[in-house]
Parts: structure tokens; sequence; C-alpha cells
């Protein structure tokens, strides 16, 4: 496309600089005709690479995207019209299940969740709650403010694309809110608790998600408030909702649980890594931008195992030996995975490493929660 818009101009100049040759029959000659497209290709190529700095191929048109990748909201996805289906990527699906697990961490903390239809359905409204509603809100406020970078970095995401309109994406974020409000009076009602913790946190937590995003504030903007931001909205928000709908949350587990985030920051900084070009263009200080790659990568596996040592070492000295070590036989995979691809390339094997990291680390949550709730 670019060489055939730059096919007039081009002729113009030549022409310009040869008017002794203008309408004569050499310019349609065969070897001119060769000639100038190789000047038009060279030259497209050469604009296209100052004005559009594609990236690796992994950053492909979604038209020949995955189908799952596009219900997930991750890239590689493939182009869709259907609008549920848009407005459901714009929530990225693949972020909601470490706040489900929260959730969960949270509720077997209490000691005091039952197996019976009453818990089970107050856990799934809990588990909406902080998944789909308030992370996906978090997402499509986050897509909202960031779709300057992700025109740069990903296209292929919904604003950025044109799948779905700005204004659409704005109407989209309120009726988000909107229904998240009715499940969130029933968890009130439900909770058995005459102060409206569960209502402050939702509502904490949805005040959190856009400064997070939102200027003037725009905590993303600081590598480190930014990422702790994160990742207590992934790991303490979800635990303490869990914890207060079954039980009673406790000055202990609120420390415990913010102290646990810093392996949450961890796990923020990993997903840095891949956009340090366009943090830099915009002037956000993310770890890996104001301390550079090989800093950054060490800081991020730093965060993620040694609050998780701390935590085995609390375990152990509150005369939990059993539940310590195995927090530790959970550690050594997570570090093995580190040296094996994060700290070889951590853009590269981000996602391999997440994959194959990040299971232990939720396991890890889950045995914490066990021993906090004996």
């Amino acid at each position: 496309m670019a060489s055939v818009l730059n096919t007039v101009p081009s002729l113009r100049i030549s022409n310009f600089n040869n008017t002794n040759r203008v309408r004569t029959r050499q310019v349609f000659t065969p070897s001119s005709v060769s000639f100038t497209r190789r000047r038009l290709t060279i030259r497209a190529t050469e604009t296209d690479a100052n004005e559009v700095k594609p990236e690796a191929p992994d950053k492909a048109p979604a038209a020949a995207g995955s189908s799952f990748n596009q219900l997930l909201g991750i890239k590689g996805a493939a182009e869709e019209t259907n609008i549920w289906k848009i407005r459901l990527q714009l929530t990225k699906p693949v972020t909601w299940p470490p706040l489900v697990w929260g959730v969960v961490c949270g509720a077997a903390a209490s000691g005091n969740f039952h197996w019976n239809v009453e818990d089970v359905a107050k856990s799934i409204v809990c588990m909406m709650m902080s998944g789909p509603f308030l992370t996906g809100y978090t997402q499509t406020l986050n897509d909202w403010y960031d779709r300057e970078i992700d025109a740069m970095k990903e296209p292929y995401r919904p604003i950025p694309s044109g799948a779905i309109s700005e204004n659409e994406a704005c109407h989209y974020t309120n009726l988000v809110v909107a229904f998240r409000r009715p499940w969130l009076g029933w968890s009130i009602r439900r909770a058995g608790h005459d102060f409206p913790i569960i209502f402050y946190l939702a509502l904490g937590g949805s005040l959190l998600s856009y400064i997070y995003s939102a200027p003037p504030l725009k905590l993303k903007q600081n590598g480190w408030i930014g990422n702790f931001a994160l990742g207590a909205s992934y790991i303490s928000l979800p635990w303490w909702a869990g914890q207060a709908l079954f039980g009673t949350l406790t000055p202990d587990i609120i420390v415990l649980t913010t102290l646990y985030s810093i392996a949450g920051l961890g796990i923020a900084i990993v997903n840095d890594f891949k956009s340090i070009e366009g943090d830099r263009e915009l002037g956000l200080q993310s770890l890996p931008v104001a301390f550079g790659e090989e800093t950054a990568k060490w800081i991020c596996v730093g965060a993620i195992d040694i609050t998780q040592l701390s935590v085995a070492g609390y375990l152990l000295g509150a005369g939990k030996p059993y539940y310590a070590l195995a927090l530790l036989a959970l550690i050594i995979p997570q570090v093995i995975f580190q040296f094996q691809y994060f700290l070889k390339d951590p853009v590269k094997y981000d996602v391999k490493y997440q994959a194959s990291a990040q299971p232990f680390l939720v396991l890890g949550l889950l045995v914490t929660a066990l021993a906090t709730s004996h």
C-alpha cells in the first residue's frame, strides 16, 4: 500500500528532475518501470521503518490470530466483529484467575468455610465480584488510558485496532461497574457483618484501579508504587474479601498479606519488560526503564523469592514447620524456572516462565492460608 501511495510523488520528482524526458516512451519501457518500482519499494520500506517501527513476529495482524486468544484477551487474538466477544476481550479474562484464587485463599484462611450450598454460593459471588467485574473494570480502564501506547506496542487490542470505539469502551466501563452493584449488595447482606466491610473493600479496589491507570496520580508511572499497588490488588484485596466473607479479617493477616504483595510486585515487573520502549517514550518509570533490564530482572526474582522465604520463616517461627517446609518445597521449582527462562531472556521467555513458575507461587499462597487458619 505504501508503494502505491508513493507512486505519484515519486514520478513527479522524477519528471521534475528530468524535464527533457517528459512524455517520452522511455518512461514506460519495461526496464524503466522495473527501475522505478525498485526505487519505490526502497523508499516505501524506509518510510514504514521510520514511522511504524514494526515489532517482532508475535505482533502479527489479528486476522492470523487465534479465537481462543481473543476470548482470553491476550496477544495473537483473531479479528472479531461480535461486540460482546470484543467486550470480553477488553476485560482480559486471562487476568481473572489470580483474584478468584485470592478469594479461595481468604476463605481457607478464615477456617469457617463449609462445603454447603450457602457457602459455595457466597464464594462464587465474591469470586465474580473480584474477578470478572472488578478486574474487568480495571483492565478496561487501563486499556482506555493506555490506548496511545497500545497503538504502538499492541495494535491488536480492541481500542487501538478500532474493533470497539473509544466511546463504546467508556460506556462499557460504566456498565461493568453498574452490573457489579447488585452482586455486591447481595454479598453484603449475606456476609453477616454489622460493618459493611466487603462493600468498602470493593470500593477501595475500584478506587485503586482508577488511580493506578488514570491521571493525575496514575500510579503506574512509578515502577515501585504502581507494581506494589498491582500486587496488592491481586493478592491482598481478594484474600481480605474471602476471609471477611466467612470470618474475621485480623490485623496480623492484613500485615502478612500486605507483605506477601511484594511478591506480587515482582510478578508485575515481569510484564514491564515487553513494553520498555513504549514506557520510555511515554515517560513511564517502570523498573526496567529506571534501572535497566539486567538490574530489573534481579529485583523481580528477588522480590518474589525473598518474600516467600520470609513467609516460610514466619510460619516456622509460629510453630508450623510442616507448612513452612511445604512452602519451601514450592519455592525451589520457581527458582529453577527463573534461571532456566526468565534470567536468560525476560522478554523472550516471559510467557513460558509465568506458565511454569506461577502455579507454584499460587499454591504457596494456599499453603500459607491454610497455615493461618489453624
